[in-house]
């Protein structure tokens, strides 16, 4: 069937193509925090979502950077009950380069949103922090999606609800919209259960699974500029069912 409609994930999709925020992260404590253990980064990086979203932490005018500081902020607070001994300028050096790595892929996926954006409603699907219409602002990339879906869903285990959201705000049929997203369990499970075809990002991961166990992605793909492809191969096959499995980065 063709594709009518795209529904995109955001964060550790569209930001950082296909880079969980989480192991981005995870290399730069690495870097600034000697003898950083993975467990107690988790639990650092578990305990500030959870408290961004409990605490309204970050309010509707906060920009990316502003984001980046506080999730950095509570996740020192956390290493350091842990008995972590932290140099607190390191949050503003480790926001900065965050910054920089999410600006410098923009640049690239700017262009490939331009470019579906000329063939495609694109619905946002996000779970974020009450800020994101600020965020697509300062990044310039509001103008290419038609609806932006947006929740506070840290402790949201199986988001199927957001994508059928988005299904209901494009109009089409299940089946007629593609889902495009990074997390195997948050994005690639609830977008197939409500009927999507999807496609999976899978770059750099976090606590995941590293391939398609299930088997029920329809495309597996390393970059997001090879999603245009796809989606003009399968609209080039109306009613194929062939399975695109290509080289993961």
């Amino acid at each position: 069937m063709q594709t009518k409609g795209i529904l995109l994930n955001y964060e550790g999709t569209v930001d950082t193509n296909g880079q969980h925020w989480g192991a981005i992260l995870w290399h730069k404590f690495h870097k600034y925090i000697t003898g950083l253990e993975k467990p107690a980064f988790t639990g650092a990086y578990t305990y500030a979502e959870t408290v961004l979203v409990t605490e309204k932490i970050i309010q509707p005018n906060h920009v990316f950077f502003d984001v980046l500081v506080h999730k950095i902020t509570q996740q020192f607070h956390y290493l350091t009950k842990q008995g972590y001994q932290l140099d607190y300028t390191d949050v503003y050096a480790i926001a900065t380069e965050c910054n920089d790595l999410a600006l410098r892929t923009l640049r690239k996926t700017k262009s490939i949103l331009e470019r579906l954006s000329h063939t495609f409603p694109i619905v946002l699907v996000a779970n974020f922090y009450g800020n994101l219409d600020t965020v697509l602002t300062e990044f310039n990339i509001k103008q290419y999606f038609t609806d932006i879906i947006e929740t506070d869903g840290a402790s949201m285990k199986f988001p199927t609800e957001g994508y059928q959201k988005g299904i209901n705000r494009l109009g089409y049929l299940p089946e007629e919209c593609v889902a495009v997203g990074d997390s195997y369990h948050l994005d690639i499970l609830p977008s197939k259960a409500a009927g999507c075809k999807v496609v999976w990002l899978n770059v750099m991961g976090w606590e995941e699974w590293g391939i398609d166990e299930l088997e029920i992605s329809d495309a597996e793909i390393g970059d997001i500029d090879q999603l245009p492809g796809i989606l003009e191969t399968w609209n080039a096959q109306p009613g194929s069912t062939l399975h695109s499995q290509l080289a993961v980065q």
